[in-house]
Order: structure tokens, then sequence, then C-alpha cells
């Protein structure tokens, strides 16, 4: 029988589909429709072609548009959002659009926008470049182009905008051609770079996960600069070979460029990217090029999990521990834990590469669920960083830094090295307060206070956004005796410049690699040596490889050392390894310092004597007790509103309504309603509940039964409330 309904999942916050007529072209299931919603209209997916609905057929509003011929994803794939989508409790409409490009929730057709190339012409060629002084950007284009023709993206990053490229067309200079799809990759695949040799454990985690090209989950636990990246570089081999794909996932855009690189230069095949810097265009020609096998790898962060792969082969997490992983809006998924799920509905293996793994993904080890792989040795004649503690108790401090620190600095410059400083806080100061009241700048829409930002003359709130110019007078007492307190990455780089005006600082964070292509430009610069003292927040403490950085320093470990977050201790202890990794990564020796005023603490204690792994097993030990994650599993709802009642009242009654659902297991336990660690944020008051069970199965059972209740509560349209299935910041 020819269906005449389709049942199609739309993007809103709701946990159903809608019934629409079929008029004339039948829609695909997994393939888009435009259909009318209210008095607008929608993109949404087909799930389901059905003869009957609940309602009369000349009630069913008809689909307006048959967008797809085809489904968008492989049936793999769309099985894997549908479970995610029940898993995470997040609507399907809303799940499936979260995972497409932008273009393809708009309603654009799934083609590949093909890209201008641009070449020099014959004119262009015989142009000399010294009679262009006064025009150096059109100059530079011409020197890009001498070395061959290049794609407009990568001129975009080389920062030639468009205005200069239509003014050198223009003057006949240069000329744009479309760019053709190229012969398929698999006929030309080959090996182009000399591999090193490997040592014995990395050909020994080479093996085994190459023994078996079927599903397996491989956690590859490698002290930094163990060649962790030279084990994925062979074991893409055999899957390239095959003219298979692969996918491999990072944490951070900044990683993006030099894995890109390190796989460019090992293969002669097309690597795609896929990750939030890009527009809309780009993300979808790379999402598309992984559809049709025009691409042999992708890499990209979390959302590039969900890449429509034609032929994919294996999945690679690096950084696996990393908490990036996560989204912490809108459809809560976690990558790592999908990828797994994927691999497993593709049989294909997956490999979790971190020198500091979760303990959630060490549970997994130890219990037999994923295969165990260790690289102890660091890779070439790179030897282990030592580590040291400095106590700075009573010594006074520049812009935090302690004498013995930059003593220590001064000895690595004067021998040629360079040095990384880690501080995990932008801006100038965290707060701005009077000397003579001691009136702290505070954000009126959260309960935190103003960062001061010097460089901008501005004060702003980390948590909202809001900003206003630095104030001359106190709010309280009107006195101009205004001073900083603690110290942010600007101030240490201003210090820095002060104390070492012979060697040149370079500060990496956020609020100054926001332009496109400038984490990149720096990270080069820092290869080539331009820089000799490194500035950074987490953006530089992870993956990145310098050769010639001999001393790292955590200059405030203080910060994260008491909290009240169980997982507190297990990412200061991630943090800290992975900071200390930069050290030392070639033939140079690496030294680790450490700054605190508590040089006794038993973390700081451990890490530096027993490591990360005597740290991990500990670790385990105190959750077992405690019964908490990887021992127990957590679903935490998170309510705020204008009226910090409404919100506490709404999680009473949500606590009540799990409270009455039949719990026939003394495991299960809520917790709260309890205000968040930052009560008040955008002008909104905060509260939390969470629901604890001993295993996936029973919490799941749980929220099956007691959500829909949840949602009839009628506070529950009159508060912003969401669901997060084990969340891994529970703030």
């Amino acid at each position: 029988m020819t269906p005449t309904i389709a049942q199609v999942a739309l993007p809103v916050p709701l946990h159903k589909t809608f019934d629409y007529r079929i008029t004339n072209d039948i829609p695909v299931v997994g393939g888009r429709v435009r259909v009318p919603f209210g008095k607008q209209y929608k993109v949404g997916i087909v799930t389901a072609l059905v003869s009957t609905s609940e309602f009369p057929l000349d009630q069913i509003k008809p689909i307006n548009t048959v967008l797809d011929t085809a489904p968008l994803w492989r049936p793999s794939l769309y099985k894997l959002l549908n479970w995610a989508s029940r898993y995470y409790q997040y609507p399907l409409g809303d799940a499936l659009a979260t995972v497409m490009p932008g273009h393809l929730r708009k309603g654009k057709p799934a083609l590949r926008e093909r890209e201008k190339q641009w070449s020099l012409t014959d004119s262009g060629r015989e142009q000399p470049l010294s009679a262009l002084t006064r025009a150096p950007k059109q100059a530079r284009v011409l020197q890009l182009l001498r070395a061959g023709a290049m794609n407009h993206s990568d001129l975009l990053e080389q920062e030639v905008t468009a205005p200069i490229l239509k003014t050198v067309e223009e003057k006949g200079w240069v000329a744009a051609s479309v760019d053709h799809p190229s012969e398929p990759w698999r006929r030309h695949y080959d090996v182009i770079e000399d591999k090193p040799t490997l040592n014995h454990e990395q050909a020994m985690a080479v093996a085994t996960i190459n023994a078996n090209p079927e599903f397996g989950c491989y956690l590859i636990e490698g002290v930094t600069g163990s060649g962790k990246t030279e084990v994925y570089l062979n074991l893409l081999e055999p899957v390239l070979a095959r003219g298979q794909q692969a996918l491999i996932l990072v944490p951070e855009i900044g990683l993006t460029p030099q894995t890109i690189n390190r796989f460019k230069r090992r293969f002669n095949v097309p690597v795609e990217v896929l990750h939030s810097g890009l527009n809309d265009t780009e993300r979808l020609n790379a999402w598309l090029a992984a559809r049709d096998n025009e691409a042999a790898i992708i890499i990209g962060t979390r959302s590039a999990l969900f890449s429509p792969c034609q032929s994919l082969g294996i999945i690679i997490v690096d950084e696996e521990h990393d908490a990036s992983y996560k989204q912490q809006d809108s459809f809560r998924y976690h990558a790592r834990d999908l990828a797994v799920m994927r691999a497993h509905e593709e049989n294909i293996p997956v490999i979790l590469g971190s020198a500091t793994p979760s303990l959630e993904s060490l549970h997994n080890a130890t219990t037999g669920k994923y295969h165990h792989l260790t690289l102890s040795k660091r890779a070439g004649n790179a030897v282990k960083a030592k580590h040291g503690i400095l106590d700075i108790r009573g010594l006074y401090l520049e812009a935090g830094l302690s004498a013995p620190l930059i003593a220590e600095m001064r000895k690595h410059l004067n021998d040629g090295n360079q040095v990384m400083l880690f501080l995990n806080r932008r801006g100038y100061a965290p707060a701005l307060m009077c000397h003579e009241c001691g009136w702290l700048a505070e954000c009126k829409r959260c309960d935190a206070y103003f960062t001061l930002h010097q460089q901008s003359g501005e004060l702003r709130c980390h948590h909202c956004g809001s900003q206003r110019p630095i104030p001359h007078q106190c709010g309280g007492c009107g006195s101009t005796q205004l001073i900083s307190v603690g110290v942010g990455t600007e101030q240490l780089e201003s210090q820095l410049t002060t104390l070492f005006p012979e060697f040149k600082t370079i500060r990496i964070d956020r609020d100054n690699t926001r332009r496109k292509g400038a984490l990149e430009s720096y990270l080069n610069a820092i290869h080539n040596k331009e820089y000799q003292i490194l500035i950074g927040t987490q953006m530089l403490a992870k993956g990145h490889h310098f050769p010639d950085v001999t001393l790292v320093a955590l200059v405030d470990v203080d910060s994260a050392l008491f909290s009240n977050d169980f997982r507190a201790p297990e990412r200061l202890a991630q943090l800290f390894v992975q900071v200390a990794g930069r050290a030392g990564r070639a033939s140079k020796p690496g030294f680790v310092l450490l700054q605190t005023h508590h040089p006794e603490h038993a973390l700081l204690q451990s890490l530096t004597r027993q490591g990360y792994d005597s740290f991990a097993r500990a670790a385990l030990l105190e959750r077992k007790q405690a019964q908490l994650p990887p021992y127990s599993f957590f679903a935490l709802i998170r309510a705020e509103g204008h009226q910090s009642e409404m919100v506490e009242q709404f999680l009473y009654q949500a606590r009540t309504v799990f409270e009455a659902s039949p719990l026939d297991n003394d495991e299960c336990a809520v917790m709260g309603p309890a205000p968040a660690p930052l009560h008040r944020r955008s002008g909104r008051y905060r509260w939390q509940l969470i629901y604890q069970a001993p295993n996936r199965r029973i919490l799941q059972q749980r929220l099956s039964i007691a959500l829909p209740a949840i949602r009839q509560l009628p506070l529950s349209k009159k508060v912003r409330w969401s669901l997060d299935i084990e969340p891994q910041d529970m703030s």
C-alpha cells in the first residue's frame, strides 16, 4: 500500500513527531521535508511513512516540499542518532537539527558548492612586485599565487580579503576557476613520508589493533610525548589501503592545524576538517565530502562525530579525557561515549588515546570492556621531565611570579630555550577593588565579580558576557584608589615584557585568538622560535608539540585545589600532567615547576612523586567507596528563573515525582534541590536536582517514568529547566 502520511520530526522542544499528508513526491525516511508549522514553515526529518493517523486525513496539512531523494545519514548513523535522542532524553527533531550543517537546517540542497580556485594570469606573472610598494596587499596576493594556484578559503586564511581579490581580478592579474571533483583518492593512495621506527610498545599497540578490523574499543594510555599520533598514523595505513575512511576527533580547534599537517605529510589523500570555526558553506562542503567519500580523513571537534561517512573504517578519539567532548547545552551528548557506540554500530575499531585517561575509561579497561594498551616511554630520545614544587608562602610575587621562578626562567632563556607559563585565568585581573573601603566591582546579573581587561579598557563578566568601561571611582565611597586583585594572563604578559625585555613574549588565550587563523599563525611563530616566552590558558596545554620548551611553570594551582565538585581532583591531575607534558618533548631535558601555597597537599605530592596512574587508582577507590561515577550514574536537572522561590519549588515538585515512582532498588537516590554553585547568572536564579542510579538501565527506566509527569507540572512552563544525563560539569 502506498503511504499517505509522513511522520516528521521538527526542530521544536517537543518529544513527538507530527503527521503530514503526502501529496505528490513521496519522501524518504531520513530525508528532509519543508512543512507548515503554525504560521511559518519548518524543515524537518521524515521518521516514518504510514497509511493511517489518529487525525482525519482532511485535517492533516500537506507537505510543502520534499527536499531530499535519499536519506541524509546511512542506516547505522541514523540508528545511533535515534538512540542518542532517547538516551539523552532530548527531542528527536532538535537532536537531528543540531547535528546537521546550518545550510541543511535552512533547507538548502545537499549539494557541494564547489570552491573557487585562484591562479595567476600571464599578465599577473609579468607584473613586478617592486612596482606595488604602495599596494602591499595586492603584491601579497601575487606573491602567494606564484607558488601555485590556491583555493579561495586558503587565501582567506592568509588574510587576503575578498575586495583585494576582486581588485586584482579586475586588473587582469588573477583568474578564478571552479574546483572540480578529483579522481577517487583510493586510486592514488600512498604513504608519502618516511616513517620513524616504532618502539616495542608502539609496535605492539599497532599490531594488537590491526589484528582485528572489527569492533573493539582500545584505550591507549601513553605518557605525554610517547608518540600516540605515530600510532594513529600507523593504524590508518591498512584502513586507507582498503579504501575506507578515518574519523579523528580532537578536543580543541587549536589542535586541528597540527593534526591535519601530520596526516597530510604522511598520506596523499584528501583531508577535511569540521569544527565551529567554519562558516556554513565550509561546514556543508566538508560534511558532503565525508558523505560522498571525497574525503579520506575527517578531523574535527565533537560535532564531527556525526559526519555521514560512506565507508568508515576506524574512529580515533584523541585526548579522550577532555571535558570539551561533552556538549554543555541543548543536545547534551558525550562525543567519546557516542564514538564507542558508533564504532559498535559500524563494526569497526575505536581508539581512545590519552596520557591521563578519564576515570570512567580506566574503570572500563579494568573491568574488561576496553582493551588497555600502554605507552610508558617517550618517543625518540626524549626523557621524562623533572618536577619541582615551589613553596611561595611568604615570598614576594611580581604579577604572580616568585623570585626563584624568575631566576629559573632566566637560566633556560639564556640557554636559548623556550619557557611556557600556564595560568588558566584570562584578562588582566579577576577583580577590581577599592583600596579605601574594599568595594569590589560585581556583575549586577551574576553572583560573580567583573574581570578586569586592561587592554580593551573594560570590565567583563565571564559568565554572562556583560561589559562596562573601567570606572574611575569606587561604586561605594567614591574614592579613586582602585586596584586590581589577582593575576590574569594580560598582567602576566605585561610583567614579563618588563622583566625580560630582551626576549619576545606571546600570550595565547581566547581573547587574542578570536580572529580566524590567529591561533595557527601564533603556533607557527612559536615553532619558528619567534617567541621565547609562552603564556597560555588550557588552549596551550593540550597536545601541542614544542620541542624547544624546556621549562613549564604552573603559576597558580591553588585555585584548583579546593572545590566542591567531586571531579575537581581528576581535572587538576589531568591538567597538571598535560601541561607538564609540554616540557622536554625532544632531545632537550625538561623541567616542570608548580607554584603553590600548599606544597604539602596530598594531590600535588602524589602527582609529582608517583604520577597519574597512582592518583587514578586512589581516586577510583574513593569513588567506589562513595558510590560516585563511574560506580553509579547521575541525571542532573538544572532549573533557573527570575524568582528563586519558584525555581526551588519546581524542583521540590520534581523530587516528589521521582520519589513517587516505583523504586525497587535501594541504591537509587534523589539529592537536592540545592542552589547551583553560581546561584545567579544572567539575572536568573539557578537550582539543581540530582538523581542517582546504580546503572544506566535503571537510570533510563526511572527517567522514562518521571519525566512525562515532570513536564506536566504547572511550574515546568514557568521556569527554564534542562536535563543532563551523566553530567561532567556540576556547576
